[in-house]
């Protein structure tokens, strides 16, 4: 009996999962097989919160595995040794694989395609998994990737998502001897108000997403208080969505908010065909501006901590403590805070948000990181997000600020950006920091150092 193995990594959903669906014409039993792998906890990518959410996604995974008749088979250790011992144990003929870009998971797929080579066993990676296009499936003449979004979005809309790969109606697995699934009640250090994960709660939030939000995603998107967002990106980065899948079905429901939803899963794509060609970008400036960054440990306490004294900052900072989570508008403007206001490094950003994301992936959160420091792909690298300017504007009743800063609660509406306004008995009660830096101060020293 012909045997095949797939390797769940960023793709642990059965709807629209290419990877699965080659395995199974491929074979006629396969091995289901997930490794939590030692090399990413050296890595110290495997966070709390991502923890958390992967251990519902597995569960979700395995369940709905075995209502067609499978399970999820779970080793821990090396992957690569962990994947040829299982296709020792069962004879498997050939490994299948989503394709990924970061470096480690390229490094991955070299070393399980060297391992394999004289087991009589082959690779198959596939590509638009994770994805809804292939990295490098479109490139501009002369170069090996697009660095504009704009003329990326407008070749990307051309190529189109690839097609929905069916859903199994029966699995059936061989053999082989499998470890028990980690709950998420065993991980410490999970944020108290972390989505539940797994396939079952994203298609959920999907749906409902599409019945009742996406119509008015292009109006409302930047609404904090509204909180208008799909919040699928933590499905997304695990795979327990397709961003494939996503596309499709948002251009059904045929609506301005649905296009405006597909060129954010565009912007998504694009950072992956970044990273994929130039995979430095995850720790070194994509575009080098020679700054000269700050480092002054007090500030940065401040701003992960949620006291800079600039309330919309802070209420997003908190945000994420709490959720492991953070609304898109608030991700842009305290990572320009940050960056341009204090001027540190974006990378201790990008550590920060790494350590408590859910939604914590490589190529979208150093680029994105990157974005607002100006050292990625922005074509305005000096602009400042102006943290008062963006409450007015984004949250003007100042609910958001009100709902995670609750110091601020009694505040009236034409303080609650600028408490420091406040007077007499008004400021003496206030249980909130003055803000750690002016901002018109802050943006001259970041010009400065840039030579604006």
């Amino acid at each position: 009996m012909t045997v095949s193995v797939v390797l769940f990594t960023s793709d642990l959903r059965l709807h629209d999962n290419p990877v699965l669906a080659a395995a199974l014409r491929d074979a006629e039993q396969i091995v289901p097989l997930f490794v939590y792998d030692t090399g990413v906890h050296r890595t110290g990518f495997d966070a709390p919160n991502r923890r958390a959410f992967l251990a519902d996604c597995l569960a979700d995974l395995d369940s709905g595995l075995r209502t067609r008749g499978g399970r999820l088979v779970v080793r821990s250790g090396d992957v690569v040794d962990q994947v040829c011992a299982v296709v020792r144990s069962v004879g498997a003929s050939r490994v299948h694989v989503a394709g990924g870009v970061s470096r480690y998971a390229t490094a991955r797929e070299v070393r399980l395609r060297s391992a394999l080579a004289g087991s009589g066993c082959t690779l198959a990676v596939h590509d638009a998994v994770v994805t809804a296009v292939a990295p490098g499936a479109i490139t501009p003449a002369g170069s090996d990737h697009y660095a504009v979004f704009t003329p990326y979005f407008r070749r990307w809309t051309e190529e189109g998502a690839r097609d929905v790969a069916p859903t199994p109606r029966k699995v059936q697995v061989a053999d082989v001897a499998s470890e028990p699934l980690i709950g998420r009640t065993e991980i410490a250090g999970v944020s108290a108000g972390l989505a539940e994960g797994g396939e079952t709660a994203g298609r959920r939030q999907l749906h409902a997403w599409l019945k009742s939000g996406i119509a008015g995603y292009e109006d409302g998107h930047d609404d904090l208080a509204g909180d208008a967002t799909s919040r699928l990106s933590p499905f997304l980065h695990f795979g327990a969505l397709s961003a494939a899948e996503l596309v499709h079905l948002a251009r059904g429901e045929g609506s301005s908010g649905a296009e405006a939803f597909v060129r954010q899963l565009a912007w998504r794509d694009f950072h992956h065909q970044v990273l994929a060609a130039r995979p430095d970008a995850a720790g070194e400036d994509y575009r080098p501006r020679g700054d000269a960054w700050r480092s002054d440990k007090q500030e940065i306490a401040a701003w992960q901590e949620g006291r800079t004294g600039y309330p919309l900052v802070d209420a997003a900072m908190r945000q994420l403590a709490h959720e492991g989570w953070m609304h898109n508008r608030g991700r842009m403007l305290v990572a320009s805070f940050l960056t341009k206001t204090l001027y540190v490094d974006w990378r201790v950003g990008a550590r920060h948000f790494l350590d408590l994301l859910a939604d914590g992936d490589v190529a979208n959160n150093q680029l994105n990181w990157q974005w607002a420091a100006g050292t990625g792909t922005d074509t305005r690298p000096n602009r400042v997000l102006n943290p008062v300017v963006q409450g007015k504007r984004f949250d003007l009743k100042g609910a958001y600020v009100r709902r995670w800063v609750p110091e601020l609660a009694d505040v009236a509406d034409r303080y609650v950006h600028e408490p420091w306004k406040l007077e007499g008995l008004d400021r003496a009660g206030l249980d909130y920091p003055d803000p750690i830096v002016e901002l018109a101060e802050g943006r001259a020293r970041f010009e400065r150092a840039r030579g604006v």
